[in-house]
């Protein structure tokens, strides 16, 4: 793979995997509506934005090796993290965010090797 199409699917895998963590979020955000309507609604835009990180990710898995790409799951979880904690005002302990920082140095290492 050369340097420059690295960045680019860097950056696919960075976006598909973060709208697998929004995808979390819209599920989560669904389930607290009161009005069905709204739940049904909500529920809905997260599986439309998991069907658009599925489509990149086998976008870029086909183009990409699978041990190199499937590192950045991560960032999901990391974008998770701070949805939950920043607008859900889910409470984080400090194990969790080592945690989260854990997962960003080990996206990080992935993305350069």
């Amino acid at each position: 793979m050369q340097r420059d199409s690295k960045l680019f699917y860097i950056v696919l895998l960075v976006f598909s995997t973060s709208l697998g963590g929004i995808g979390q979020f819209l599920f989560k955000e669904g389930l607290l509506q009161s009005a069905l309507y709204l739940e049904v609604l909500v529920i809905a835009a997260g599986v439309l934005v998991y069907v658009i990180s599925t489509a990149i990710y086998f976008y870029t898995l086909a183009r990409t090796h699978l041990s190199w790409a499937y590192g950045f799951g991560g960032i999901s979880y990391i974008v998770a993290e701070l949805l939950a904690y920043f607008v859900l005002l889910e409470p984080v302990g400090v194990a969790r965010w080592i945690g989260v920082l854990i997962i960003a140095i080990g996206t990080a290492l992935v993305g350069l090797s």
